[in-house]
């Protein structure tokens, strides 16, 4: 099986995938370091926490299956992190917990004389909505009488920085982290503000004055570089765990700017045309399919705040749920991390998803690579009409699309033009759409799937379908 190669960035080795299995190559010149830390009791702590992959070495490996590896690499195995994402698909939420995260560990990794030498939400993956941190070359030794924290400036631009525009501004983070794969600098951040919140705090220590000593300390030159060294490890370790310290009050306050937001989207489901009983049996129809079927993986599209996703987790499946609006995909997310719920959120819009970024378009691979493949069930519930719609997507396009995404059920549902929602995104274009027939979406259903179940929402122009992969186009069943 053909190798794949990830993370190329790092000097002391790359990331390989072999099928989904990450295996990572250390050169033989850290290999010995690298070893040892992976056998060390603090090593086997953070795994067993669920802080950092679980890893193993690998002491033979067959040569055809990764032929780069050379006389004296190490390689080690991960466990695989069940869906990849990155942080232009998270919201402040994710984005924090990452950084959290990341404190944890430096923080840990003092009392053994290990440092980190990034600090990057690139660093971390979420297992469900659990963050993980799977670079395992980011450790290294410490020079124990240095007070400096070499990453300092890349958690900042990378962590608090987007949480500071997102939180202040409202700059959404998939919009920074598409276009700066390392974050902000402060002038880019400093060239946002006013000029009365660049004399306020938080913007005034972590903006403004970075940016009115910069001038200082390019005249340094290579000056401000050199290692500096206290004179003992006690002094250092306690200015190590002040910086820390000091970071994480910064992050924590932040991101609470960014809580309580909420959008036209956050309420939707109370404010859509559907009440409380025609809801309770939408949700019942989707339970009996997850009761009955059992998928594994499902991936719910346009999510919002989460119900049937959370039905999904309850009956044993791993989750995707993607939504466009970040505020009901943090607040998803938080739920699912308090309550252990095995659900990623996503903020991906469906009709744009995230693309492949990186260089040569592999490092961070686009979000309908991943997804393809993935997922035994699809949800797209309450979802059809916006992308007909709103973003003008053929009826045929909506479905080849959920046949590739989907390994073998979709449940989708059809809102008919004569809809209230409907009619109140057409904006008065209801001619365009009155051609779109719930017979015309069966057959374009039928193109790609057979249909398993359906029934109409009561009281609703409304329907909900279980449909299922066909190795071909269907009859038209119109009874």
């Amino acid at each position: 099986m053909k190798s794949r190669a990830r993370s190329f960035r790092d000097p002391a080795g790359r990331l390989h995938f072999i099928g989904m299995e990450p295996i990572r190559q250390v050169y033989a010149e850290f290999a010995e370091a690298c070893r040892a830390l992976v056998a060390s009791p603090f090593f086997e702590q953070l795994m067993l926490s669920g802080q950092v992959v679980r890893t193993r070495v690998l002491e033979s490996m067959p040569g055809h299956l990764l032929p780069v590896a050379k006389p004296g690499d190490l390689l080690l195995a991960h466990d695989a992190i069940p869906f990849p994402s990155f942080p232009a698909e998270w919201p402040a939420e994710m984005l924090h917990a990452a950084a959290c995260l990341t404190l944890d560990i430096a923080q840990r990794a003092l009392d053994h004389g290990l440092g980190l030498k990034d600090a990057t939400p690139y660093n971390v993956l979420f297992k469900g909505a659990r963050p993980v941190f799977v670079d395992v070359l980011s450790f290294e030794p410490r020079d124990p009488l240095d007070p400096v924290w070499l990453p300092q400036a890349q958690f900042l631009r990378t962590f608090l920085l987007p949480l500071l525009a997102n939180g202040a501004l409202q700059v959404p983070l998939s919009s920074l982290f598409l276009s700066r794969r390392d974050g902000l600098e402060p002038a880019e951040l400093y060239r946002m503000l006013s000029g009365v919140k660049r004399l306020r705090p938080p913007f005034l220590g972590a903006v403004s004055i970075p940016v009115w000593l910069s001038g200082k300390a390019e005249a340094s030159g290579a000056a401000i570089y050199r290692p500096r060294r206290l004179k003992s490890e006690e002094q250092t370790r306690f200015v190590l765990q002040n910086l820390l310290a000091s970071l994480r009050r910064k992050t924590n306050s932040a991101a609470a700017r960014k809580r309580g937001q909420a959008t036209s989207w956050s309420d939707y489901c109370r404010t859509c045309s559907y009440d409380q009983r025609s809801f309770e049996q939408k949700s019942a129809f989707v339970a009996g399919f997850l009761k009955e079927k059992r998928p594994a993986r499902v991936l719910d599209i346009g999510c919002n705040t989460g119900h049937f996703s959370r039905l999904a987790a309850a009956c044993g499946a791993q989750v995707v749920g993607i939504d466009q609006d970040a505020a009901v995909v943090g607040s998803l997310w938080s739920e699912a991390h308090r309550e252990k719920l095995d659900i990623l959120p996503l903020v991906v819009d469906f009709a744009r998803p995230t693309p492949a970024l990186g260089w040569n378009n592999e490092e961070t691979p686009a979000f309908l690579a991943r997804a393809r493949g993935h997922f035994d069930a699809v949800f797209m519930l309450a979802l059809l009409h916006h992308l007909v719609v709103t973003d003008q997507i053929p009826l045929a396009e909506v479905m080849a699309l959920a046949a590739r995404v989907s390994n073998r059920y979709l449940v989708i549902e059809y809102v008919a033009p004569e809809d209230p929602q409907f009619i109140r995104l057409a904006r008065g274009r209801d001619a365009l759409y009155r051609g779109l027939s719930r017979e015309r979406f069966e057959e374009s259903a039928l193109q790609h799937f057979r249909i398993l179940e359906r029934c109409q929402v009561e009281g609703q122009q409304r329907w909900l379908y279980v449909l299922e992969k066909s190795a071909g186009p269907e009859k038209l069943d119109v009874r």
